[in-house]
């Protein structure tokens, strides 16, 4: 039911992306005034789904998590009124293929234990414990939604609040000195002296997840990285994008508005005050704030300031892109379903060489049998993803058509190619097949040179702060806790609950609550 109260601030949220719809969603709920105008038809940013000659592909995106009780996914149903989630709960998670032929089964259940010694031997437990203690830890601190890093003394009071009452949670384990050095330690420092499988196998699993490696992974945050298959991996009818279709509903059903087809074009501010957007149809909407589901690039160019003397403090001093931010290169593949084996895994990861990336490392997902309405009758879906740097790919696509064509080719063949470790059948099964490059990224999501995952978690400062100016905030994968779509809901509550709180209105679930449970 929606909260009404005095305060009728106009509020704007510029995408659809699951932050931006789990804040408007709040927002709306408790009595605010709110709109959201997304560029595309659909919603969900890169955890959106597509429509494409009788397929429904899943844009970027395609592994969903944090669907367990009292998790992520439960908090957002709770702070935005849903009922329930489309789901489907998966076993396994996945499977990832390693180099030397191990096919390890990534279990969410207690198959785990004897997974792990299975490929890994009894050595590598401790590492295991160690991972699985700090990742409760830090989930449920993650669950609480603390203001990190702290912008304001609003901030600093409730980040001692949340951190004490985590700390009084558990002091056995959360006030070990070791958990204080892991904050400045790397994944790689808990792997010294293990097989190099088990690193392969940590670094393909980060990679994906923290968008680095051991060697340069927080350990805090590389630890609830790889924490994946304990927190709830769900498949969704219709494809990734019902996450979103959920959100705008909920959004919807609080008075809110989502409004399609509506590219912003400019954020209007007067004297450091933001006055409301204006989009590519020449429309004005006024709003006492706005909420922009962008990366920072993208906002930078929304502002259209002058100098950078008049652009937010945190804008200050971009370097034209993400120097070490990644892209996707994705197969988007329509399957013959006679030939999948029953039961087959969903989804895959597949280690063919190192270094990491550029096709020597893939993600894919196959669509569920039962989801039908993903492909044409007889078939399913297919995407096929590797880590790609940004740079080549726009210095070929600004001057070289052909070499950019050309390299498409190359990534096209190399990620068939290693696929077929995982798909053997799969060059005879292909019935659809369609590629995408960051410059395709940044066409459908508008994302600035199409960098997709957030920033690499090298440090427990990379990820920024939402809020600019008391009247622009950010929210998505560019803000605490990051990528995935269950951090950047988190982060949508955070965002709401911030606005909230600096209009002195009700928040609707308390920052140092925790709801965490464990799935084990």
């Amino acid at each position: 039911m929606t909260t009404t109260h005095p305060i009728t601030k106009r509020v704007i949220v510029v995408g659809a992306g699951i932050g931006g719809l789990t804040t408007a969603a709040i927002l709306a709920r408790a009595g605010l005034d709110v709109t959201v105008l997304e560029a595309h038809v659909y919603p969900g940013g890169c955890a959106g789904t597509f429509f494409h000659k009788g397929y429904r592909f899943d844009a970027g995106a395609t592994l969903a998590g944090g669907f367990y009780p009292g998790g992520p996914m439960d908090r957002v149903a709770e702070a935005t009124g849903i009922r329930a989630w489309p789901v489907h709960h998966a076993e396994p998670a996945m499977v990832v293929h390693l180099p030397d032929g191990q096919q390890v089964t990534r279990w969410g259940d207690e198959r785990r234990w004897a997974e792990r010694r299975r490929h890994f031997g009894p050595d590598a437990e401790r590492f295991w414990q160690w991972q699985e203690q700090r990742a409760d830890a830090l989930w449920d601190l993650a669950l609480r939604t603390p203001a990190w890093p702290a912008q304001t003394a609003r901030d600093t009071a409730r980040l001692a609040r949340v951190g004490a009452a985590w700390l009084a949670r558990d002091p056995l384990h959360h006030l070990q000195p070791t958990l204080l050095a892991d904050a400045f330690r790397t994944v790689a420092h808990h792997l010294k002296g293990q097989q190099k499988a088990l690193r392969q196998f940590v670094d393909a699993q980060l990679l994906i997840a923290a968008q680095t490696t051991s060697a340069h992974a927080n350990a805090l945050y590389g630890a609830s990285a790889l924490d994946l298959p304990r927190r709830g991996v769900v498949h969704l009818n219709g494809g990734i994008g019902a996450i979103a279709d959920t959100l705008v509903a909920a959004v919807r059903s609080h008075g809110g508005h989502v409004r399609f087809r509506q590219e912003v074009t400019e954020i209007m501010v007067n004297q450091g005050k933001v006055q409301g957007v204006k989009t590519k149809r020449g429309e004005q909407v006024a709003a006492d704030l706005v909420v922009a589901n962008l990366p920072p690039w993208n906002i930078v160019q929304l502002l259209k300031s002058p100098t950078k003397d008049h652009l937010p403090r945190q804008l200050q001093g971009l370097p034209p892109y993400p120097d070490d931010g990644w892209g996707a290169f994705m197969l988007y593949l329509g399957i013959d379903a006679k030939h999948i084996p029953p039961a087959f895994p969903l989804h895959h990861q597949i280690v063919a060489d190192e270094p990491m990336g550029e096709g020597n490392t893939l993600f894919l997902s196959l669509s569920p049998e039962w989801d039908q309405g993903r492909a044409p009758m007889g078939q399913r879906v297919l995407t096929v993803s590797t880590h790609t740097a940004l740079a080549p790919w726009w210095q070929l696509r600004n001057g070289d058509d052909e070499g950019y064509e050309q390299r498409k080719a190359r990534y096209t063949e190399k990620l068939l190619r290693h696929a077929t470790a995982a798909f053997p059948w799969l060059h005879e099964a292909i019935c659809f097949s369609m590629a995408g490059t960051p410059v395709t990224f940044q066409r459908f999501t508008r994302r600035h040179r199409g960098w997709v995952g957030g920033f690499p978690q090298t440090h427990l400062f990379r990820t920024w702060g939402p809020r600019l100016w008391p009247t622009l905030w950010m929210v998505g994968d560019s803000i605490f806790p990051g990528q995935s779509t269950a951090a950047v809901a988190l982060g949508g509550i955070r965002v709401a609950n911030g606005i909230l709180a600096e209009l002195g209105a009700p928040q609707p679930l308390p920052q140092s609550a925790s709801i965490f449970r464990t799935t084990q």
